[in-house]
């Protein structure tokens, strides 16, 4: 018996519904609102790292700084750190010329 057919058999793949219209619309605002204040806690968690542990993950005190400055409270602070280590690492692992 494959996987497949074993979860078929056991109703274990099933297409989940999303509900319609206006309540679907209330759960996505308020996921999205839930996501943003727990990056957020998460970003503030950050700031407690030394400059060392934030140098291992790609950013510096001053990106943390920033994006907790640059966003507001229902923004999503994490967007802006993951675009600051993608600079960061686009400017690290340049080659440099000569080499």
């Amino acid at each position: 018996m494959s996987t497949t057919q074993c979860g078929t058999d056991l109703d274990l793949l099933h297409e989940r519904r999303k509900p319609a219209g206006f309540v679907a619309g209330i759960m996505v605002r308020t996921t999205s609102v839930w996501r943003a204040l727990r990056n957020r806690m998460v970003a503030n968690s950050l700031y407690d790292l030394d400059d060392y542990q934030l140098n291992d993950i790609g950013i510096t005190r001053r990106d943390v700084i920033a994006a907790l400055e640059h966003s507001s409270v229902l923004d999503d602070p994490t967007r802006l750190l993951a675009g600051a280590a993608r600079q960061h690492s686009r400017t690290r692992f340049a080659r440099t010329p000569g080499r």
